[in-house]
């Protein structure tokens, strides 16, 4: 089973990466663009003994332990299709 987990920084925190990236499209001719958020994605294979539910709880205390910095990032844990 495939898990999606997807790591941004959280609103409250500046995020110079994605600044950079937004100016740099805008300056590419793309004013639209207003904001832009830059994080991590990880796609974990799990072992298929799993259960949904078990393959989740286990994704979400490897991404707040390990994928993820709590203080200054949020995360989020998707099954994949």
């Amino acid at each position: 089973m495939k898990i999606h987990v997807y790591v941004t920084p959280k609103k409250t925190v500046l995020d110079p990466q994605g600044q950079t990236i937004r100016r740099a499209l805008n300056s590419m001719g793309h004013p639209e663009i207003e904001n832009v958020r830059q994080g991590k994605f990880f796609e974990v294979e799990v072992a298929d003994r799993l259960s949904p539910e078990e393959a989740t709880s286990v994704m979400h205390k490897i991404a707040e332990e390990v994928l993820s910095n709590p203080v200054i990032e949020e995360y989020r844990v998707e099954i994949a299709d």
